[in-house]
């Protein structure tokens, strides 16, 4: 039992990073200018970017367009990784718990429980990543630096700079995939009433886990979003650190204090929701490309998992006689 647990646990993960992968790369520009725009605080009334399509516009009239693309290796890598431990962690404190309880499915609060505790190991493991990724894409476009040179500018405190607030955010995903296996499970229990047959279908469409995804999303983006909004800017690269001859913005901590202080003081209870409709824009987008690409491939992974699997303990089998 315990093998097939990690397997089932691996092909989760697996399927899972590689749907992070696909939908990171395929959103990375409008993540980049959500990100950029979500970033700025209003400073004595001025404004740098009045809505998400003027970071674009800056891009394309500065001959700046591949500069969108700033930090996207650094993003994949965040990516793939978070989501590899996420899905693992997820599927296996899952079949633990069932295991443990003995019952047949999960309810919605030891749901949340298990999806809280893989995201803060997650968290835990990504933050440099993270923190890294959300500095170059903050720097002005074409004055990214490199991944090893953003690290050895900052101390190791540095690297974890916001990793309280993302702590918190890991209710965002355990809201999420909450809301997810909820609407499947019903949805799957509909189709097979319809039908009028016993057998469960195996998956969904993939245009309604695009949905499912979309919709879930979206409910845990609104929910969460002051606190986004608060870790984008404790993560965001100094105005000043990139030679440009911009005028200098007084630092503010890097604390979630600091920034909620910030944001209060220059905009305002509105400030904390500013960005908004472009966060729920990319990550709708992200997260149900995410799932949707996952719910199409996990029976492909687990396939090729188990083949993997047996070889291996084919060639153990054949060197233990040798």
């Amino acid at each position: 039992m315990g093998s097939s647990i990690d397997l089932d646990s691996l092909s989760e993960a697996t399927s899972g990073a590689i749907g992070a992968l696909v939908s990171t790369t395929v959103l990375y520009p409008l993540d980049t200018c959500k990100t950029k725009y979500q970033a700025e605080v209003k400073v004595q009334g001025h404004q740098r970017y009045r809505n998400l399509s003027d970071v674009l516009w800056e891009a394309i009239s500065t001959n700046q367009v591949l500069s969108l693309y700033q930090g996207l290796g650094v993003k994949n890598l965040q990516s793939f990784i978070s989501q590899f431990i996420y899905f693992y962690g997820y599927s296996y404190f899952k079949r633990l718990y069932l295991e443990w309880s003995g019952n047949k499915s999960i309810g919605t609060k030891a749901n949340l429980i298990v999806a809280a505790a893989a995201g803060a190991c997650t968290v835990i493991v990504t933050q440099p990543l993270d923190t890294v990724s959300s500095k170059m894409q903050t720097s002005n476009f074409g004055k990214a630096k490199g991944l090893w040179k953003t690290i050895s500018e900052s101390n190791w405190s540095g690297a974890f700079d916001g990793i309280g607030i993302s702590l918190l955010l890991t209710s965002n995903p355990s809201i999420q995939y909450t809301v997810f296996d909820q609407l499947k499970r019903r949805l799957l229990k509909d189709q097979q009433t319809s039908s009028g047959t016993n057998a469960s279908p195996e998956a969904l469409s993939a245009f309604s886990a695009f949905l499912l995804g979309a919709v879930s999303k979206s409910i845990a983006t609104c929910l969460t979003y002051p606190a986004i909004r608060c870790k984008v800017t404790i993560q965001a690269a100094d105005p000043d650190d990139d030679g440009t001859e911009e005028p200098h913005q007084p630092k503010e901590p890097k604390t979630i204090s600091g920034a909620m202080a910030a944001i209060w003081r220059r905009e305002g209870l509105l400030g904390f929701f500013k960005g908004l409709q472009g966060q729920i824009l990319k990550t709708v987008l992200s997260s149900a490309l995410l799932l949707m690409i996952k719910e199409k491939i996990t029976k492909t992974t687990w396939v090729l998992m188990l083949a993997l699997s047996k070889y291996l303990l084919l060639k153990q089998s054949r060197l233990k006689k040798a």
